[in-house]
């Protein structure tokens, strides 16, 4: 329950951050960088609706479509992500209307706007969740077409900046395209920062003592390996394992106050697949 509650609050929290971004930064500027809420920025100027109750309508719309067309196949969490974020939105425009930019550089608003946003994204994917939006009609145009997931992402994305190239001029459109980038490339950039593993091989004189920590404090799997040493021609055990940011820092302390002459290397991994990591599935 208390994972449930969690993963809720960090969804909540991602929906926010983007918020922040479409309020503050991108709508001021009539950006729309993909995503119900650029089309939101770009239907909003010519009709006199909240962009908020724009992203709501169309999200819900986008829902319905894929229910129809694709099935049952959208997870809860997709749903009270992209709620949150129309609502938090709609919450913003009421409560603290912006009709003008924070500022004369537009291009610092939109790198600085988008590093928040791309958090947000990132935060909800983390959980298994999407904001909904474009994501949802880049699986219609997947199952119709067979164009790969993310094409189809990018493919719905780019029409929309195009739109805000057409409504609002060139050099919007140019800003739109720019932040769609960096966008795509924040959120990789944050995900791996989430979920971000080591493989830690260490070489102790106390290899028991370290092997019971890893897999009794930790919880985590080990693999143990004999090795002899090229100078001393000593057998020594070698310990393997993976674990994440926050368990690495604990082993790290833990093997600093048992033994201090242990040999360690770390290598950060970017993906990792089976045995409680990514499925193959």
């Amino acid at each position: 329950m208390m994972k449930q509650v969690q993963s809720l609050l960090n969804i909540s929290l991602g929906a926010f951050l983007i918020a922040l971004n479409i309020h503050f930064f991108l709508s001021p500027n009539k950006v729309g960088t993909g995503g119900t809420s650029g089309a939101g920025i770009v239907i909003s100027q010519f009709m006199d609706l909240p962009v908020g109750v724009i992203m709501f309508t169309l999200d819900m719309l986008l829902f319905v479509l894929g229910l129809l067309l694709i099935g049952p196949s959208f997870g809860l969490k997709s749903v009270f992500a992209s709620l949150s974020l129309s609502g938090m939105v709609w919450g913003l425009e009421m409560f603290h209307p912006l009709r003008n930019p924070i500022g004369h550089d537009v291009l610092i608003q939109i790198v600085i706007g988008t590093l928040i946003g791309a958090i947000g994204v990132a935060m909800i994917f983390n959980q298994g969740a999407s904001a909904g939006g474009t994501g949802v009609l880049a699986k219609i145009i997947h199952k119709f077409t067979g164009l790969e997931l993310g094409r189809a992402v990018l493919a719905s994305d780019v029409l929309i900046v195009l739109a805000s190239a057409w409504f609002f001029g060139l050099q919007v459109g140019l800003y739109a395209f720019f932040g769609l980038l960096l966008k795509g490339m924040m959120i990789d950039r944050t995900l791996q920062f989430f979920n971000e593993n080591k493989e830690v091989v260490i070489i102790s004189e106390h290899s028991e003592e370290i092997k019971e920590y890893i897999v009794g404090d930790l919880e985590r799997g080990a693999t143990v390996h004999s090795a002899k040493g090229a100078f001393s021609d000593d057998q020594k055990e070698v310990i393997t394992t993976i674990v994440g940011r926050k368990d690495f820092s604990k082993l790290k302390s833990y093997i600093q106050s048992t033994d201090e002459k242990a040999f360690i290397t770390v290598h950060s991994m970017n993906e990792i697949w089976g045995n409680n990591f990514k499925s193959f599935a």
